[in-house]
């Protein structure tokens, strides 16, 4: 407790710069990820993504990032065990924070899309096994997200699959592929600002403190799908369409219609990424925020200041424009070649799951759903449609996270444990 009064300023401190640094690594691979798709797909070009990235990101991140944050603080140990002994978990939240945001570092350098999930959750478990016990590890909690890593690449592929093999029945395998294209797509588009809207209604508001009914909520994406859906058709209407251009490929003038519907995809893919993938950063911050403020009362729930928030949503953006270009071109191109068509399915599926998994409050990867959607993309295709050597690469990326994410947040643990106690 002493230890704690002492140097709460200091702590906080080191809490606002880990997390801070934790927040850009996710933004330099979980972001470039996320992005990937309309970049590869030639919807989006880098500096477009990352100004759609920088506004959705941040907007998702304040609105929406409060619920999985719950999960990610004090979900995984044990808040009983430590509540004689805060200034461990202080520590081992700390290393955490620093252990990932390294990982995240080494993983981007070398263009790997790993998971940011993979590397706190990691990074906390082996803090906590080493430093507290193996009792104070919630396993069953733990077994619950290993669950998530599983299920959300295989739902994510599963509507990709869906959401392509629709799209080559409706428009693609016509015999005038671009009218149906015209007729289909405003729909496609309704879905996707509608699942935004609501995720935004029924999760987001209430951290900013408006109370709205289900009912309402309903009515209210409704409405707001209707107005991108004719926003995007205004766009399709005013696309130049070339029939000289679809000589050497049959569907060039249907994927710039495409084009205006990744637009739109790429916006809430970058929404539902940083609703939920801001938990990664801020929950140690927030733990440690709330064990300061308390004076070393390990409490298992706190508010969550406004302040922690923007720091995730900043410190996200930043990383994707200082150094998300490796990874972009990982995820975007060399999996499988990627149209507008194809990305829009991969996004709006992964898009789709992360926002159905922030809304229950489960922490899943999001390199993990779009890795799935994209696979399920390739697969309506056939499976020659797939690079199997880079899929393999980048399985073991995943593979290596986890202890990874341990091993270096026990080093940091016991050396910030060394400078303090």
């Amino acid at each position: 407790m002493e230890v704690i009064t002492q140097y709460s300023t200091t702590f906080l401190i080191l809490a606002g710069v880990f997390g801070l640094f934790m927040a850009w690594g996710i933004g330099a691979n979980d972001v470039a990820n996320a992005m990937a798709t309309s970049v590869g797909s030639k919807a989006l070009t880098i500096k477009q993504a990352i100004v759609v990235a920088a506004v959705f990101e941040f907007a998702g991140a304040v609105l929406a990032g409060g619920q999985v944050t719950q999960t990610i603080r004090k979900g995984i140990v044990d808040a009983e065990i430590i509540s004689g002994s805060p200034d461990l978990l202080l520590y081992g939240m700390l290393a955490s924070l620093l252990a990932a945001g390294l990982w995240l570092l080494i993983a981007s350098h070398n263009g790997w899309p790993v998971s940011t999930t993979h590397s706190i959750v990691g990074a906390i478990v082996g803090f906590a096994m080493v430093g507290i016990g193996m009792e104070a590890v919630k396993w069953e909690k733990i077994g619950f997200i290993v669950a998530s890593w599983v299920i959300s690449p295989l739902l994510a592929g599963t509507i990709a699959y869906l959401l392509f093999r629709s799209v080559q029945r409706l428009i693609l395998n016509r015999e005038d592929p671009l009218k149906y294209a015209k007729r289909y797509v405003p729909l496609y588009i309704f879905l996707a600002g509608f699942m935004m809207a609501l995720v935004t209604m029924t999760k987001g508001l209430k951290h900013v403190g408006l109370e709205i009914s289900l009912a309402e909520s309903y009515a209210y994406a409704v409405a707001i799908g209707v107005v991108v859906m004719l926003v995007g058709r205004f766009f399709i209407l005013r696309i130049k369409i070339d029939p000289a251009a679809d000589k050497y490929f049959h569907y060039t003038n249907v994927e710039k219609v495409f084009g205006v519907l990744m637009i739109v995809t790429a916006c809430g893919m970058a929404f539902a990424h940083g609703s939920n993938d801001v938990a990664n950063a801020i929950g140690p911050v927030a733990a440690v925020v709330g064990i300061v403020s308390s004076g070393g009362e390990v409490m298992s729930k706190s508010t969550l200041p406004m302040w922690v928030l923007l720091l995730g949503g900043v410190g996200i953006v930043a990383g994707l424009m200082m150094y998300g270009r490796k990874v972009i071109a990982t995820v975007g191109k060399q999996i499988t070649e990627l149209t507008p068509s194809r990305g829009f399915a991969a996004e709006l599926a992964a898009a789709t799951t992360v926002v159905l998994a922030s809304g229950t409050g489960i922490p899943v990867s999001t390199t993990h759903t779009l890795v799935g959607a994209v696979l399920g993309v390739g697969m309506a295709r056939g499976m020659a449609a797939l690079n199997l050597n880079i899929i393999r690469n980048i399985f073991m990326s995943w593979v290596i996270t986890l202890p990874a994410g341990a091993i270096l947040s026990i080093i940091f643990f016991f050396s910030l444990k060394g400078i303090f106690g």
